[in-house]
């Protein structure tokens, strides 16, 4: 058996060019904006305009020597995931390089398709199964798998034991139009409460919200950013944020909340927000990797 790994997808560099190609192939999609094409094509060309420059620049400011995090761990993870498994392990991304057609190549017979977004959404997980030929064996959520419990608090109490424990752990996802979620949000809430679970926590220890926002529609709330400058105006110093929909370290965790969230958590009084950081290559997450494909679709 061999095994394809698919991440949402990430600029090849960090310029206006190429996040302008990036984001017009995600933004393309109708699993992703669900307008009309005939209605939406002409505003994305405005919106690509804007926000190419804009988000080119909050990509320069996560950008490592290996290239985009996204990327890199994504990468890591296949190269780790395979040296434990001793199975054929490739990576892919939705959209931008490697596509995947192209590691589909790789493998002699269709691989299982283990798309990294732990909850379900159709615009993300069945947007990856558009795009396999008919019969591909695929995961389609792993969001209350044990060993990815497990992963995801292990991180947190790492962080902890590096960093002191802040009183509230808020546990940001990324939002999605309220219109259309389906069982996302439930998932997400799941996660949420088996995390709070393995790491003890009680109600009042951790808050779930939602990140991510983009255009008027309403989008799932609370909203992470929102929530935040709340703590902070009515006197929290600290808190702390784990992202658990996102196994690896990317734009919207580390610039979105590293960066832009604990600005805003500042301005509003706090003085301490850290980021926990993601799954990654943790030893715990490359085998509940391992766990997720033996258990299968």
């Amino acid at each position: 058996m061999g095994i394809l790994l698919v991440n949402l997808g990430t600029p090849a560099a960090p310029t206006p060019e190429a996040v302008r190609a990036y984001l017009r192939e995600f933004l393309s999609d109708p699993r992703v904006v669900k307008l009309p094409r005939p209605v939406w094509l002409p505003i994305l060309h405005f919106v690509l305009k804007k926000r190419a420059p804009q988000s080119a620049e909050k990509y320069r400011s996560i950008w490592t020597p290996q290239g985009s995090p996204l990327a890199f761990h994504t990468r890591e993870q296949a190269r780790l995931l395979a040296a434990r498994t001793g199975l054929q392990v490739q990576y892919a991304m939705r959209y931008g390089e490697p596509s995947i057609a192209q590691a589909l190549k790789e493998f002699r017979e269709t691989p299982l398709v283990l798309p990294l977004y732990p909850q379900y959404a159709e615009s993300t997980t069945e947007s990856i199964a558009d795009v396999l030929p008919p019969g591909t064996a695929m995961v389609r959520s792993f969001h209350d798998h044990p060993a990815y419990i497990g992963a995801l608090a292990e991180g947190v109490r790492r962080h902890w034991q590096a960093n002191g424990r802040s009183p509230l752990l808020v546990m940001s996802f990324h939002g999605l139009p309220k219109r259309g979620a389906g069982h996302y949000e439930a998932q997400c809430a799941a996660t949420a409460r088996l995390l709070a679970s393995a790491l003890s926590l009680e109600e009042r220890e951790w808050r779930l919200t939602f990140q991510s926002r983009f255009g008027y529609a309403d989008w799932l709330q609370p909203y992470t950013e929102a929530t935040i400058v709340a703590l902070a105006r009515a006197g929290r110093e600290r808190i702390d944020v784990v992202c658990p929909g996102f196994v690896s370290d990317c734009l919207e965790t580390l610039e979105e909340i590293g960066i832009a969230a604990r600005r805003a958590f500042h301005a509003a009084g706090g003085k301490v927000l850290h980021l926990v950081p993601c799954l990654n290559e943790s030893p715990a997450w490359i085998e509940a990797l391992g766990a997720i494909c033996r258990k299968g679709p």
